[in-house]
């Protein structure tokens, strides 16, 4: 299975869509509050050169916003 992080702040609804899509696909995932902590904002931006959330994190693969599919083509869902 896929290590997935969903980096995300407060009151974001992009954020809140790739969570979402992630529970009905029941796909695990790590959810990290950006706005919270610091150590993951920087590790986020290192990753993705974005400052912007949501950024998710899949087997080191990045993708910046909800790119539904992108997702389904790197969690192989149909």
């Amino acid at each position: 299975m896929a290590e997935v992080i969903v980096y995300e702040a407060p009151n974001c609804p992009w954020c809140d869509k790739v969570k979402q899509f992630l529970k009905e696909n029941k796909i695990k995932f790590k959810a990290i509050n950006v706005a919270e902590n610091q150590k993951a904002a920087r590790e986020m931006v290192q990753k993705s050169g974005q400052m912007g959330v949501p950024v998710t994190d899949i087997d080191g693969k990045i993708i910046v916003g909800f790119n539904e599919p992108k997702i389904k083509k790197l969690l192989k869902i149909k």
